[in-house]
């Protein structure tokens, strides 16, 4: 079940898009969230990262302090999602010089 496609929700999208920098991101998103639901949306991101390297559950729980329930939903969006985390770790990928 995907995202509500409406006016409101596009013109969020539109409004991230909008950003220039990282220090806006940080100025929109302090407005536009609490403190915890951006927390929870960097783990989320970072759980991805680390099960995308191959970790396992357990190492991913150790290294980031989440439920394994959080895990697992985001390894289903990895493995049965419309796509999003894997074109963003992909970019990052691109942007991350290997070395």
């Amino acid at each position: 079940m995907g995202l509500r496609r409406d006016e409101q929700t596009d013109a969020l999208f539109r409004s991230i898009l909008s950003l220039k920098s990282i220090e806006e991101c940080y100025c929109y998103f302090e407005d536009l969230c609490t403190n915890k639901e951006v927390r929870d949306f960097g783990q989320r991101l970072e759980i991805a990262k680390e099960l995308d390297e191959g970790r396992s559950y357990q190492q991913v729980a150790e290294a980031t302090g989440v439920s394994s329930a959080t895990i697992g939903r985001v390894k289903r969006c990895l493995d049965y999602g419309p796509g999003g985390y894997r074109m963003v770790l992909d970019r990052l990928k691109e942007e991350t010089p290997q070395g």
